[in-house]
């Protein structure tokens, strides 16, 4: 198989969340095509499941697209260098006040790879502690915690309560995981 190349890549935008680069990528018989592309720093998300089976869920405003969301905790790898179980686990007790005695992960995704590169690990939480949250943003500020039953996720899913990507792949995984 022939490869693409990157011949040209410019930063047009750079912003506090993400930035955009213009590239022109040159394909296998060697004609050029402009593309851009989201550069974002990847993301973490844990499914936190208690001994009940309950999933802690957060409901939060997404500017994207003018609405709430019903999601699991996720947040930016936004610390340089930061190993992802770590991102995770500040995350976890950032947004809804738990520590977990374990961490492992589920998968590792690519969320939009036609705009953009950004990299998301989602990972299972499992013997849950509750410890004060620090919530940090206006989003963050507003959400409000939840619980679920993981037996109760395949028809939240099907029937559009749940519509992130992250947390769709993130149950799914942790019910395969933990055994349906």
């Amino acid at each position: 198989m022939a490869d693409f190349t990157i011949s040209e890549r410019h930063r047009v935008l750079t912003g506090p969340v993400i930035n955009v680069d213009d590239l022109v990528i040159t394909d296998p018989s060697g004609e050029q095509h402009a593309r851009q592309v989201v550069v974002h720093p990847g993301a973490v998300s844990v499914v936190a499941v208690d001994d009940q089976r309950q999933v802690t869920l957060i409901r939060q405003y997404r500017a994207a697209l003018g609405v709430e969301l019903l999601e699991i905790p996720a947040g930016k790898r936004d610390v340089p260098g930061e190993d992802p179980v770590l991102t995770a686990q500040r995350e976890l007790l950032e947004e809804v006040g738990l520590v977990a005695e374990e961490f492992s992960l589920l998968g590792e995704f690519h969320n939009s790879p036609g705009f953009s590169d950004e990299h998301s690990f989602v990972f299972l939480a499992t013997g849950l502690q509750e410890r004060p949250h620090n919530r940090q943003g206006a989003e963050e500020q507003h959400l409000s915690v939840l619980t679920i039953g993981l037996d109760d996720a395949p028809r939240l899913i099907s029937s559009g309560e749940i519509r992130d990507a992250k947390t769709i792949i993130g149950l799914l995984l942790a019910r395969e995981r933990l055994g349906e």
